[in-house]
């Protein structure tokens, strides 16, 4: 109840549709949705992740922009993560004792790799490119999905997966080409930042999929997410975050922000992440990446930033190359 009221009172500007997709989360219609989804098979369940990590995801960039208004990309960050943990923190403290104790440091760094650093390097990234350019960077994460499963994890990958990858990380690059502002506005460090954290997210996938099948999606995200808030807290503390006017309406909507970051983008997220990961495997749902541009681009028509012909024609041979990669090969 609380957090409506927040939204409803601070996603007001450029934000009607956030407003709706807030409102339907929720809804009991959407836990309805989820429930009659789980009735499909296999194949389209997979999909079914696919598509809402992609519009999740997708839409977390702009939430990074507008809450960079009036926080620090530290805080934002930093918030993201703490209000994941404390979210997912009754899941923790009931799962905790579970867990094998040689895996909890598996498990806290799978939060590092795939949720704390790569939430300061996008909010950094974010001070010097547009969300649309860092939404389209993501599609750079099943490359390192195959370099780093290569390099430290023994895996394989067909002919057809490797091709469909090549194909869609072609169209994410004319994509970003295609930006005719790139070299006057964007700069090769905050590109780079990028870079890292989708090395990052590589890395965390083969290791999810070879070192934690055998412990629970939610409780893989929730003591992960709830051990790195504690960085992450520590962070902010040292930021001045707590020395702000936080009820400031500014300050108060960029915080708004960080919050469906951390609940929605983070928390929510990384669970059916995990779900996708052990049903489909690491290539597949390092895939979802590919996704993220269409909403990404999306959101940056709806801001004002450059989406044309162009962009969706390199949107549509990404789609092709994900259909290519998920492809069973001819027997």
């Amino acid at each position: 109840m609380g957090c409506n009221i927040l939204f409803n009172n601070y996603f007001t500007k450029k934000g009607y549709a956030q407003q709706y997709i807030i409102k339907l989360f929720y809804s009991g219609e959407f836990l309805q949705l989820c429930a009659n989804i789980y009735k499909l098979n296999k194949g389209l369940l997979n999909w079914f992740i696919f598509i809402l990590l992609s519009i999740i995801w997708g839409s977390s960039f702009i939430m990074m922009k507008e809450g960079l208004l009036r926080l620090s990309a530290y805080q934002v960050a930093s918030l993201r993560i703490v209000f994941s943990g404390i979210v997912l923190l009754p899941s923790a403290i009931k799962h905790f004792r579970k867990i094998p104790k040689n895996k909890l440091v598996v498990i806290f760094l799978s939060g590092v790799l795939g949720s704390l650093l790569p939430a300061y390097l996008f909010c950094v990234a974010e001070l010097g490119i547009d969300s649309a350019l860092a939404g389209t960077l993501n599609s750079l994460t099943p490359i390192f999905v195959i370099i780093t499963g290569a390099l430290f994890f023994n895996s394989k990958t067909s002919s057809n997966k490797i091709l469909g990858i090549l194909i869609a990380f072609t169209g994410s690059l004319l994509l970003l080409l295609s930006k005719s502002n790139l070299q006057e506005s964007q700069n090769l460090v905050y590109v780079s930042f990028v870079v890292l954290a989708t090395i990052c997210y590589g890395l965390n996938v083969n290791m999810v999929y070879k070192h934690l099948q055998a412990i629970g999606s939610l409780q893989i995200a929730s003591i992960a997410l709830t051990l790195n808030a504690i960085p992450a807290l520590i962070v902010l503390y040292f930021t001045g975050y707590f020395s702000l006017p936080l009820t400031d309406p500014g300050i108060l909507y960029s915080t708004a922000h960080a919050a469906m970051l951390g609940i929605i983008a983070t928390a929510f997220a990384s669970i059916i992440f995990y779900v996708l990961v052990k049903r489909a495997g690491a290539v597949f749902a390092s895939m979802v990446t590919y996704g993220i541009p269409i909403i990404a681009n999306f959101w940056g028509l709806i801001y004002g930033e450059e989406v044309g012909w162009k962009q969706i024609g390199c949107l549509l041979l990404i789609l092709t190359g994900v259909y290519l990669a998920n492809r069973r090969p001819s027997a």
